[in-house]
């Protein structure tokens, strides 16, 4: 055996860059040597075995001479021993994230690299300003800012012309908002950048005369959101009176023309590669019937890749009521993603929502061995499997339904249900319930995860809540190691 160490890593497209990032940090600490073979596949996890020890069979040597051993992505799946027979040296699987390759060789997990770094600007418009008293705007624009908003937008109600945009422009200033107006009437968008706002949407061939005297940023547009009429000469006039100007093809709908709206991005991004580009991305999640985030990711996610450095948007619907937190964080995400070329995935938790990334289970033979074996009247409440689950001393309960477990509780003669406690349970198992319905993990005493909108849970008041004598629910430090 060498004295050091040489292990040959197999890996697809994909994931090489993110890899050779990985070993080149991670080798020196771990002390060994390495070597990669991108096989001709894009993604790992959808190689095996039979197919890794083919490919390796059409070169000579299989594996470089120096190789002790060999590692295969974890996600794959089968017998190793074609390979260990091919190559000669020992095959294991490696972990199935490639970021807890140092974890695998007892070493800390690599954290994201320069994380929270991003190039896209976030402009979040406040709906119908005329409508609203000053104190409302300064009030979202305030929680806007805290969310991750760059810009605050004032948004005017067309067809009519709104003689205070300057009190609001100059109030907003007055507060450190950076400010841009959303009007095409030159009447209202005027005393706007007079009194401060710094870009103006929109600019087309029916205001573009009047932007010439701005002296600000304005976002061109097409004279029909449906194509790029107008859009070419609006360009071309703007910049040849110096004019800072930001392109926006307009988004469209689903239904109305969304697919052909993405390409219009494309084709002015390729029309005018060292533009600025905005997008407004509105009209999906404000008309989609859809949770906003996974909307937010990918729109992002599309602006990084063709280098459009800000976005508008709106958060009018329930639905979308917390866009610009969502932007700010897919803004993040999808920096990250392009800039190391690593797969969106596992970076950024807060995201994550509705579901949980990963269910942890005890098993029902676990749970039911835990009855027999705890001594205590404490109740341990867990939700898996599809079946809520009660486990006290001697007593294992479980089904779908939490009034048909409580009323088996009720006639198992149990002394500690009391009201205090019984509300308790019911809290907890309305919790569990959740946790089943949507596919989340759930923890006794432990808020569920929400991702960014966690509200996170007080237990202090259990014990007070428990009449004298009684049991109390078990608290997050007992029997940590079955409640975990």
């Amino acid at each position: 055996m060498p004295e050091r160490e040489h292990i040959h890593f197999i890996t697809g497209r994909l994931a090489e860059f993110s890899l050779r990032a990985v070993l080149a940090d991670l080798a020196p600490r771990a002390d060994f040597d390495y070597s990669i073979e991108v096989l001709g596949i894009t993604v790992a996890a959808l190689m095996t075995p039979e197919w890794i020890a083919r490919k390796l069979g059409q070169q000579s040597p299989p594996v470089p001479l120096e190789t002790t051993r060999v590692m295969v992505p974890g996600y794959c799946h089968g017998s190793l021993a074609a390979i260990e027979q091919l190559v000669g040296r020992p095959v294991e699987r490696g972990p199935k994230d490639l970021r807890d390759l140092p974890t695998h060789f007892g070493r800390a997990r690599l954290a994201a690299q320069n994380y929270g770094e991003h190039d896209i600007e976030i402009v979040a418009e406040i709906n119908h300003a005329p409508r609203l008293e000053l104190a409302e705007i300064l009030t979202q624009a305030e929680r806007l800012q805290r969310d991750g908003a760059d810009v605050i937008d004032v948004g005017c109600d067309p067809g009519q012309t709104w003689t205070g945009v300057a009190d609001v422009v100059r109030a907003l200033k007055d507060c450190g908002h950076r400010v841009s107006i959303d009007s095409l009437n030159p009447a209202e968008i005027a005393p706007a950048v007079r009194a401060g706002a710094e870009l103006v949407f929109s600019v087309n061939s029916s205001n573009r005369d009047a932007a010439v005297d701005w002296g600000v940023e304005v976002i061109a547009v097409p004279d029909v959101p449906t194509g790029l009429v107008g859009l070419d000469e609006t360009i071309e006039f703007l910049a040849t009176h110096n004019v800072r100007l930001r392109i926006d093809p307009i988004l469209e709908p689903i239904g109305f023309g969304f697919a052909a709206s993405l390409g219009r991005y494309l084709q002015v991004r390729e029309s005018y590669p060292d533009a600025e580009m905005l997008m407004g991305i509105g009209n999906l999640t404000e008309l989609t019937d859809v949770d906003s985030a996974g909307v937010n990711v990918m729109l992002l996610g599309f602006c990084a890749e063709i280098g459009i450095r800000s976005v508008l948007t709106t958060q009018v619907i329930n639905w979308a009521r917390s866009c610009v937190k969502e932007c700010d964080l897919a803004r993040r995400l999808v920096h990250y993603s392009r800039q190391h070329r690593a797969l969106p995935k596992h970076v950024e938790p807060r995201l994550v929502m509705l579901r949980d990334a990963r269910l942890l289970e005890h098993g029902d033979a676990n749970l039911d061995r835990l009855s027999h074996e705890i001594k205590d009247h404490n109740y341990r409440l867990f939700a898996e499997g599809g079946l809520l689950h009660i486990i006290t001393a001697g007593l294992h309960l479980k089904g779908d339904d939490p009034f048909t477990l409580f009323t088996q509780l009720q006639q198992a003669n149990r002394q500690n249900l009391d009201p205090s406690h019984s509300f308790y349970l019911g809290y907890e198992l309305a919790k569990a319930v959740t946790a089943l319905t949507l596919g989340k993990h759930y923890r006794q005493d432990q808020a569920l995860d929400w991702g960014f909108l966690t509200r996170p849970e007080s237990t202090a008041g259990h014990n007070s809540r428990v009449s004298p004598g009684s049991t109390t629910a078990a608290t997050p430090d007992d029997d940590a190691e079955t409640r975990s």
